[in-house]
């Protein structure tokens, strides 16, 4: 069983950073891509941010240039650094992998941004 373990939410003011992190208990080799997602109270989940065993990374618009995803091999983390966060970054983070066996989810982490 693919185990996620989301660390690094919490409540900043906007402007702010905040740095999630998303530890797993997968072989790094069998991993295809690592991500995270939200969703937001009355909101569908959408993408935040994808990179894959390449390293290749993929960003919503409404987060280029102020998150930034990446990988550390070593400590088997995809971390996701948030900069100049907004309120309307406000929204349950998920963490998502995908192997050869299909999708995984972490549990989610609450970031809330509000002065």
């Amino acid at each position: 069983q693919v185990s996620l373990v989301e660390s690094g939410g919490g409540l900043v003011q906007p402007g702010g950073s905040l740095r999630l992190s998303c530890a797993t208990s997968v072989n790094k080799f069998r991993i295809n891509a690592m991500g995270w997602y939200r969703q937001a109270p009355g909101n569908e989940r959408e993408l935040v941010a994808l990179i894959t065993r390449s390293g290749t990374t993929t960003y919503a618009d409404s987060v280029q240039g102020r998150f930034t995803i990446s990988r550390d091999n070593a400590k088997n983390t995809v971390d996701l650094q948030m900069n100049r966060l907004k309120p309307e970054d406000t929204a349950v983070y998920y963490c998502r992998l995908d192997d050869h066996t299909g999708t995984a989810w972490g549990q989610g982490t609450q970031v809330t941004v509000s002065s």
